[in-house]
């Protein structure tokens, strides 16, 4: 992740003042973006636009659009002016300013400025207005002519943004709290970490000392500009008590031989005797070193070997796993699939490290891919993504699997994952329902801490068999929703119980051998309105192969194949047997009674069977799990005439009916 630093306005322009190289104000904003200094690069682009001082903050003073379209020798600095104003803003992650000054830039007619559409829609969809970004992003891929990344990453953020809307409207089941002590305070605070007896975060809050003068050039001109070196720099800090509690201790780790360097993310060996921690060297270029706890205090931190850092080249966010077996970290290094990439090590028995491996396109992908977690005992590795469908910025994805194969990695939903940056995720528990993540959330630019923890809906019911309403025992029911599958074997009294993080819509199947398996569906609404949900009593009907079963109430027009209302309402039932039961093929029969030939009746019988089997066919079963079949009035279950000979109304209803049997389980 890029470093996060803050600059306040007011030295800014003391700044200006001693700037002997520079006295054109865009110069000066040129030098401070391209050292990526971007808060300052926005102040002085505000400044070359003549945009009075006293103006709230980046806000468009009124009027400014119609000055900017006005045809003038000023206008093509004006757009370029507003376009390095909005991507200042946007790089500092102000999306809500930066958002406005695209909305201009993108009605230029430069084709330098045609990226504006695009950035315009990733402003709007880090701001929440996903309907309006999709639109954004739409215009650009109208005119926009190459069919390169911003193409592909066009089309993702749609894909996003459709999958964002869906997400706050259905939220999942989890409660995320900043917190509101010393852990968070100017600058940017990230990378919980949490311990048995430690919890240490980064911070690139206001260093302490007096800061030494540095000289900022463009490398594309040779305009100069000497400025305070930022006392926003990034280091590692340990919190003494509860992170939660509304007062903590709070001081920076003492680490020798840091001076003058950035330092960020540790994480510790499990017998807490081994830190590895990111650095930036002089180049500002991350790398990871490893410390040795000796006599109670940190050794000085030592570069790992090129198996972790190759040189020219970030590798940052440690991470090991609980079990000791694997340093994972993030890496922009070759061999990798995309901008930052997962990479793990063996870590030897005697400390030493393995070559790092790529965790794989399964994990990886064209974007960033960073801060990983991984629970050795679930198998689940948790990390931060912005190359696949989210809700926007890095999102939080999960996958199981054990470094040799992993899982398609899921978007852990909202309100888990914003509309920004969400990483690094440390627990509070063994599993992992409870912890601390970095959001910048809440924040105008900066990350910030949460607590996290998870909530959950219990679901739960009684079992029965639906001929004599007594218990089914060892039954399995399957519950499935968009997140996972869970499975329950009913106990003696036919009970089962579920407990999900989830409340969107989830489906019930019962199933035990010789009986037809049944589900049941529950909707968001009414999943939304409970924190315990007793399911209606499920009974299970059952059957025996070969052995006919009459649908009741199957109706034909008078001596027609034609089905009725009525009769489409019964085979509705058995549709849902049928998609209930994958598995089980069936013939469905028709009988009739006496009245008539034999002749005419079979072949009566035989085109009202037909007709059922086409009706469910219509629904959607395949007509390779039935079979129809017309028996005419050779199988009666009733005398159509008394013994007297007597016609028998009740007996000839009973033989007018249509069964269905299985024939294959």
């Amino acid at each position: 992740m890029k470093s996060l630093k803050l600059f306040l306005l007011f030295s800014l322009f003391a700044t200006a003042a001693s700037a002997q190289f520079v006295t054109n104000s865009r110069r000066v904003a040129d030098v401070y973006f391209d050292n990526k200094e971007y808060y300052a690069a926005a102040a002085y682009y505000k400044k070359a636009l003549q945009i009075s001082s006293d103006s709230s903050g980046f806000v468009v003073p009124y009027g400014f659009e119609k000055k900017v379209k006005e045809e003038s020798p000023k206008k093509e600095d004006y757009e370029y002016a507003v376009y390095q104003l909005a991507t200042s803003l946007r790089l500092y992650k102000n999306y809500t300013d930066a958002e406005s000054w695209y909305a201009i830039a993108k009605g230029f007619t430069n084709p330098k400025y045609v990226l504006s559409s695009f950035w315009y829609g990733e402003t709007l969809r880090a701001n929440q207005r996903f309907a309006d970004a999709i639109v954004s992003f739409q215009e650009f891929l109208g005119k926009y002519k190459g069919n390169d990344a911003y193409t592909a990453k066009a089309k993702l953020e749609i894909d996003a943004c459709n999958f964002a809307l869906f997400e706050i409207k259905h939220p999942r089941l989890y409660g995320l709290k900043r917190l509101s002590n010393e852990i968070n305070q100017l600058g940017s605070n990230y990378t919980p970490y949490l311990t048995t007896n430690n919890f240490y975060f980064t911070s690139s809050r206001p260093a302490q000392g007096n800061s030494k003068n540095v000289v900022l050039q463009d490398n594309k001109s040779s305009a100069k500009i000497i400025k305070k070196e930022t006392p926003f720099l990034n280091a590692i800090y340990e919190v003494s008590g509860s992170p939660v509690a509304e007062k903590v201790s709070v001081k920076k780790l003492n680490i020798p031989g840091n001076k003058f360097k950035e330092l960020a993310s540790p994480a510790l060996n499990p017998d807490g005797k081994t830190m590895y921690i990111t650095v930036w060297d002089v180049k500002g270029i991350r790398k990871i070193s490893r410390l040795n706890l000796v006599n109670g205090s940190w050794s000085e931190p030592a570069e790992l070997g090129t198996q972790v850092n190759a040189d020219g080249y970030n590798s940052m966010q440690p991470f090991v796993t609980k079990d000791g077996q694997f340093l994972i970290f993030a890496s922009d290094k070759p061999g990798g699939r995309g901008k930052y990439d997962l990479w793990y090590s063996p870590i030897r028995t005697d400390g030493s490290l393995g070559q790092a491996i790529n965790m794989g396109s399964a994990i990886n992908t064209a974007e960033d891919d960073e801060a990983p977690y991984y629970n050795s005992n679930t198998k689940k590795l948790l990390y931060s993504s912005n190359g696949k469908v989210g809700i926007g910025g890095l999102d939080f994805y999960e996958s199981e699997g054990n470094f040799v194969s992993w899982t398609e990695p899921r978007n852990l939903g909202f309100p888990f994952n914003s509309s920004k940056d969400d990483l690094y995720f440390t627990p509070s528990n063994d599993d992992d329902t409870e912890g601390y993540i970095s959001s910048d959330r809440e924040s105008l630019c900066c990350l910030e801490i949460f607590h996290l923890k998870t909530n959950y809906l219990t679901i739960q019911g009684t079992l029965l068999d639906c001929k004599t309403m007594k218990p089914l025992p060892g039954a399995v029911v399957t519950l499935t929703d968009s997140l996972t599958k869970l499975k329950y074997t009913t106990d003696s009294e036919g009970k089962y119980r579920f407990k999900i993080s989830s409340n969107r819509k989830i489906k019930l199947l019962a199933e035990k051998p010789n009986y037809f398996a049944k589900s049941v569906v529950y909707t968001y609404d009414s999943l939304s309105r409970a924190d315990t949900l007793f399911s209606p009593e499920l009974c299970l009907t059952p059957f025996k192969k070969d052995v006919p079963i009459i649908l009741k109430d199957v109706y034909y027009a008078f001596d027609s194949d034609q089905l009725t209302d009525a009769s489409k309402a019964v085979l509705d039932q058995l549709y849902t047997i049928m998609v209930d039961n994958e598995t089980i093929e069936i013939e469905l029969s028709a009988h009739t009674d006496n009245i008539g030939t034999a002749a005419y009746n079979l072949d009566l019988s035989n085109r009202r069977a037909k007709s059922c089997v086409d009706y469910l066919v219509s629904k959607g079963i395949p007509a390779s799990r039935m079979t129809s079949k017309g028996y005419g009035f050779s199988r009666p279950i009733a005398p159509n005439q008394f013994p007297d000979g007597k016609d028998n109304p009740a007996g000839r209803q009973l033989n007018r009916r249509t069964e269905f049997k299985v024939t294959k389980q």
